[in-house]
């Protein structure tokens, strides 16, 4: 491994790459500790240190928010605002034509997409911030710790809100930038240096003097082998054979006839169903943040280590699976593509027979796909809650979290392995 470190580190573009990706999250994390003008920030690290941020849904917030929400920081928000007007604008292309015109103008029009769900992110982020300003401040007074926003008036709570909002948009603009100049999915990057920021957190509750030996030793043999399974499952393909036949130019054959495969992912959603599942998941806590009963009620029917919870996320995962599928892979587009170069699968005539086939092979594999996503994601934290774990173990290593760390870093893998690639080395992943 460390000789393939090495050749990444040989080239040059790899180099840059890698470089500015670290700057980038270094300056993340800087943002997750600096606290934003106008509040308290020891009453909000008291919230949090007396239990009342460590259960319910304003965990997971703070978990994909890299402890930023715990401080109250400039990244308080973190970046699911974002990643909620995605989904937004995606289920919206469904049912509205002419967000459906635009995906089907190629860059241009996923271009004005891209700026709208900007736009979406900007409103999304001020409501949310809105709402952690009330629940803050009902969360101190109920506690009775020093208030979370001093002198709170509509003054205060403006200067949080467009701190916060534009903590978030900075956060987006950073994530395009790692997409666009660094390595990997930018925003699949910050998520993931989110949840690596609780890993020794996480791994101190696992040691720690609370857990019993049995639950020390039966930790890490779960962990490896949801690692495992992720890797073996993301890395599966069924191979479709294709068969490209000879063209004639001028009466005599311009190429010969080719053979090779179509390759469809088990997972070909990758970890996008998680993130998307976590972000949906977030919206009834930012809803109840207006109202302290609403917010009552979801810490006590809805926390993230219930039944309830993690029967919803598990569902949300599967759906999302074949939702986001579907976006990215069309059958029929594909069998249209297969007949422009004179391709076709054999045994399977051309045209609309060929897109059934795909769309019969695609759907067998994305049920199995969204059925293991569901169930890994699951099964970790039904484990880690019958152990009696600490919430950072809980929050670090339940199988949300792992979930997206290995797919995350499995995706940023495989890019920097076809840049090796490219360059005659030999790549990560064999």
């Amino acid at each position: 491994m460390f000789a393939w470190l090495a050749n990444a580190w040989r080239v040059p573009e790899l180099r840059r790459r890698v470089l500015f990706t670290a700057g980038v999250l270094a300056v993340y994390r800087l943002g997750s500790i600096v606290p934003a003008p106008g509040v308290s920030q020891s009453a909000i690290e008291s919230i949090f240190s007396s239990g009342k941020g460590s259960t319910g849904a304003l965990s997971l917030l703070n978990l994909f928010s890299g402890s930023a929400l715990s401080h109250f920081s400039l990244f308080a928000l973190g970046i699911m605002p974002y990643v909620t007007a995605s989904i937004i604008f995606q289920l919206l292309a469904v049912v509205v034509p002419s967000l459906e015109r635009l995906q089907k103008e190629g860059e241009a029009g996923m271009a004005k997409i891209t700026q709208y769900t900007r736009y979406a992110t900007v409103g999304l982020a001020a409501a949310q911030a809105t709402g952690y300003a009330f629940l803050f401040k009902n969360l101190t007074s109920s506690a009775g710790n020093g208030a979370a926003i001093p002198n709170f008036n509509l003054g205060r709570v403006l200067l949080i809100v467009a701190t916060l909002t534009a903590g978030t948009a900075l956060l987006m603009w950073m994530g395009e930038q790692i997409t666009k100049r660094g390595v990997g999915n930018g925003i699949s990057i910050i998520i993931f240096a989110s949840i690596l920021s609780y890993a020794p957190a996480g791994i101190s509750g696992w040691i720690g003097p609370t857990s019993t030996a049995t639950a020390k030793l039966f930790l890490p043999i779960v962990a490896i082998g949801v690692v495992v399974a992720v890797v073996f499952v993301m890395e599966g393909q069924r191979r479709i054979p294709v068969q490209y036949a000879r063209r004639q130019l001028g009466g005599r054959d311009s190429s010969a006839s080719t053979s090779t495969y179509m390759p469809l992912s088990v997972i070909m959603a990758g970890v996008i169903p998680i993130i998307f599942a976590a972000a949906v998941l977030a919206l009834p806590q930012t809803i109840g943040s207006f109202k302290p009963a609403w917010q009552n009620w979801l810490t006590a029917n809805f926390n993230y280590t219930s039944w309830q919870y993690l029967l919803v996320e598990g569902l949300l995962i599967f759906v999302f699976t074949f939702f986001y599928t579907s976006v990215t892979f069309n059958p029929v587009d594909q069998a249209d593509n297969l007949r422009k170069y004179n391709g076709y699968i054999p045994g399977i005539r051309p045209g609309p027979p060929t897109a059934a086939y795909l769309d019969r092979v695609l759907s067998r594999l994305t049920f199995f796909g969204g059925l293991f996503l569901a169930v890994l994601a699951v099964l970790p934290s039904i484990l880690i809650n019958q152990f009696h774990f600490d919430q950072s173990v809980y929050r670090a290593l339940g199988g949300t979290s792992v979930l997206i760390v290995v797919g995350v870093a499995l995706q940023t893998m495989r890019q920097m392995e076809s840049q090796m690639v490219m360059r005659h080395y030999e790549g990560f992943l064999r």
